[in-house]
């Protein structure tokens, strides 16, 4: 029986990929050095997996921005406007042109170019963002890339045979969009001129003397109708004409292959790696579907979690294929890469952000690398008397789990039982709430402006958090650090002109940590940092036990901004969703009694906003459509929760008081009449990078409420122009009516500097006074 990893996080241990990048984009370092840290970082990704006893370690599994970008450049499905640059940089065959690379990724203005970047939006329904391939009509495909291949003999170079994972074709072109193309164009219609440059890619790893290559196609796991299917036939027909020694381990995970378990289990290739987490009972089935020939891989290990594996209940399930199948025809592995991982858990030695008892509950990826040979040992009854004893204490961890006092709270569950549906409904509905805000909050009736809420994170900024927390300075030193920057933010807001100001979450490490660190229920990690986007890391705080807000948590830095400025001040909390989304959740109880936990926390902080004088807050749920399952059967229920989970936090405000929410990279078509139903009365997005093609679903449903449609990329380091904006704006006023529309960023301005910061919202400012100007209203 092998054990094998699906991907390895490749953010480093100590962000070290981070770091690296940032210093080659600032021109710190050149590309030699930055090829030569990247080298580092691989070898010691490749040698901490084999040293754990992993059988089959990945390779071209780590990435410097994004993996589905990676392919766009391994296939040459490189977007017209970057042509140039590639020109420009290296034309040859097999080259890996990395600034035209950061270029698709981030956009790129420089004096002499002046390009937008490529759209970002969700990985399925994880927290981690891709690059979005574009895909026109004479699309034409030719390997550009040689970065597969290398990776696979620099790995072999320092004695790490590696398996090379690829996305397979029929996915690749599902994650992208078509671009300037006619109704009756469909990407999978390039299939036919795709497959050839794989063909080509999968002969040279054979001729390379390459065993198994992890082809992934998560598209197998999802609703998918029968041109797809018949997609998916012809592409692994195709791909098995020229093969004679390489194989193929078709990978699967986020969802059970349900309805396309027959499909899957027919397809020629050698192996199929299924999801025993997210669908454990799909096992016997796929058994049953199985060709004879074909390998079976197991996902036992969750790859999306943290905490740690009964493996007891993994090993029935492995000795059950195994009696089926025969060992030699079974591995087992992680359920999905475990890029959605921290690295190590070893590195978590403060137990005030991480109580001991907590800690030994967990597993990070480094952990789940030797349960994954722990557990091989075990059903093999090769269990030496350490292992022994290290599996009986890792199995005594997990019952003690579900006994421990720090789990459950008798307060939270009495108020869970008293929950009322009236709790889920505001005074009276929007359209006569309208009137009340707009006398309130005294902001311009057309195009008035704000931001998402954060300002740029400087180092400065950084450096008091971490020195407050390590007691370096006191308190009231802090405080008043975080007092002057709101001051000066809240000037240079009034110099800008925005309209509806906030107070910049300059105390906030991030969006979802920082309530969680207020919240009882959640425990920290100081090194748990997971790859978002790019360079961009989070570190996910872990929900454990019932959840509960013991004290205010925004009111006092709110209300400080509002009392220096005779303009409104909009306070900005994380909704409950989200909070759930972009943490590591407990495992014990539903997602949905979870997150009305969180929400009811909520609702207990926007209750003292408004007493505190806070006209509008802003509830970002970024993370709402993401929660989706991805099973269309089984939305109604989550999207009935988590509705009601919104409104649970939201509704106890008076209806003079505006409520904001905040989403990003959420196609709205098949879910506008629940956003509808949150009932916000102002909601922002994104659409800049989709150029307003957002908007369609909100035009088509008749949206009743205000929306603030993002009219520029924060993700993007480039300033857009008073024009680029106002022509958005025309766009979104041509289907809405202007009365309707905010104007805002795509995002919060967090990871942007101030050099960007200040005259991009000078021209977004600027753009709305012409839009103004333009409806005959004054500017």
């Amino acid at each position: 029986m092998i054990t094998h990893n699906l991907g390895y996080p490749r953010i480093g241990i100590n962000r070290d990929l981070k770091k690296v990048v940032e210093q080659y984009w600032k021109g710190e370092i050149d590309k030699t050095k930055l090829d030569e840290s990247v080298s580092a970082l691989k070898v010691m990704h490749w040698t901490t997996q084999k040293n754990a006893g992993i059988d089959m370690v990945p390779s071209n599994d780590f990435s410097l921005y994004d993996q589905v970008l990676d392919t766009a450049m391994l296939v040459g499905a490189v977007p017209e406007r970057y042509e140039q640059l590639f020109r420009e940089e290296d034309d040859k065959i097999y080259s890996y042109p990395i600034d035209t690379y950061f270029a698709m990724a981030r956009g790129l203005q420089d004096g002499e170019h002046d390009i937008a970047a490529m759209e970002m939006t969700k990985w399925f329904n994880t927290n981690y963002h891709y690059i979005v391939p574009e895909f026109t009509p004479d699309q034409e495909f030719q390997c550009l890339s040689s970065k597969i291949f290398d990776e696979y003999e620099e790995a072999k170079s320092v004695g790490v045979v590696t398996k090379p994972v690829l996305i397979g074709p029929v996915s690749f072109l599902l994650l992208g969009k078509e671009k300037d193309a006619p109704d009756d164009f469909h990407r999978l219609d390039l299939l036919d001129k795709l497959l050839p440059v794989y063909e080509d890619i999968l002969s040279k790893l054979q001729n390379m003397g390459v065993e198994w290559v992890q082809i992934e196609e998560p598209f197998l796991g999802l609703d998918i109708d029968d041109d797809t299917k018949i997609a998916f036939q012809k592409a692994y027909q195709k791909l098995a004409e020229d093969r004679s020694e390489l194989k193929l381990l078709l990978t699967t995970y986020f969802e059970g292959l349900e309805d396309n378990i027959e499909l899957a289990g027919n397809l020629a290739v050698e192996g199929l790696h299924i999801d025993l987490i997210e669908a454990p009972n799909q096992l016997d089935t796929v058994i049953d579907h199985l060709d004879e020939k074909v390998s079976l891989s197991l996902g036992v290990i969750n790859g999306r979690n943290i905490w740690k594996t009964d493996l007891e209940k993994a090993a029935k399930s492995i000795q059950h294929a195994v009696e089926q199948l025969g060992s030699d025809k079974v591995m087992i592995g992680p359920s999905c890469s475990l890029l959605h991982c921290p690295v190590d858990l070893e590195q978590e030695t403060d137990e005030t952000a991480l109580p001991a008892e907590v800690k030994r509950w967990m597993a990070f990826a480094n952990q789940k690398l030797d349960e994954l040979s722990l557990l091989k040992s075990y059903v093999s009854n090769s269990l030496s008397s350490e292992d022994e004893k290290l599996f009986e204490q890792h199995q005594n961890d997990i019952s003690d789990k579900g006994k421990s006092e720090l789990v459950h709270n008798s307060s939270v569950q009495e108020r869970m039982q008293s929950l009322d549906h009236k709790m889920l409904q505001r005074d009276h509905l929007y359209s006569e709430r309208k009137t009340q805000q707009e006398e309130h909050l005294n902001v311009p009736k057309l195009f008035p402006t704000t931001t998402i809420g954060s300002f740029p994170q400087t180092s400065e900024v950084r450096k008091w958090r971490s020195d407050y927390r390590k007691g370096n300075i006191s308190k009231e030193e802090y405080e008043g650090r975080i007092e002057g920057a709101i001051d000066e933010l809240i000037g240079r807001q009034e110099e800008i002109g925005l309209d509806l100001l906030v107070h910049g979450e300059f105390e906030r490490n991030d969006m979802v940590e920082y309530f969680g660190e207020h919240f009882a229920g959640f425990a920290f990690t100081r090194h748990g940092w997971v790859q978002s986007y790019g360079t961009r890391g989070v570190k996910p705080p872990v929900i454990y036990g019932d959840v509960h807000r013991p004290d205010p948590v925004t009111v006092r830095w709110s209300s400080y901004a509002q009392s220096q400025t005779d303009k409104p001040v909009k306070g900005m909390l994380t909704g409950p969703v989200t909070i759930l989304q972009w943490s590591f959740v407990r495992d014990d109880q539903s997602r949905e009694e979870t997150t009305k936990q969180i929400a009811l926390a909520i609702r207990d902080e926007v209750k003292d906003l408004e007493e505190a004088g806070i006209q509008a807050i802003q509830i970002d749920e970024p993370a709402f459509r993401e929660g989706l399952p991805l099973r269309r059967k089984n939305w109604e229920h989550y999207l009935e929760w988590a509705v009601d989970a919104f409104r649970l936090a939201s509704t106890v405000v008076k209806d003079r008081t505006q409520i904001h929410t905040h989403m990003c990279y959420s196609e709205f078509n098949d879910i506008i009449e629940h956003i509808a139903r949150l009932d916000a009365d102002v909601i922002s997005m994104e659409t800049s990078r989709s150029q307003m093609e957002l908007l369609e679903a909100f035009v088509e449903f008749d949206y009743p409420n205000e929306i603030g449609p993002g009219v520029y990329d924060i993700h993007s380091p480039r300033v857009p122009s008073k024009e680029e904006m106002v022509t958005l704006l025309r766009k979104a006023a041509d289907v809405l009516d202007a009365s309707q529309l905010w104007v805002n960023p795509d995002c919060g301005l967090k990871t942007r500097g101030w050099e960007e910061t200040v005259p991009s919202l000078e021209n977004m400012v600027a753009a709305a006074k012409q839009m103004r100007k333009s409806q005959n209203v004054e500017a």
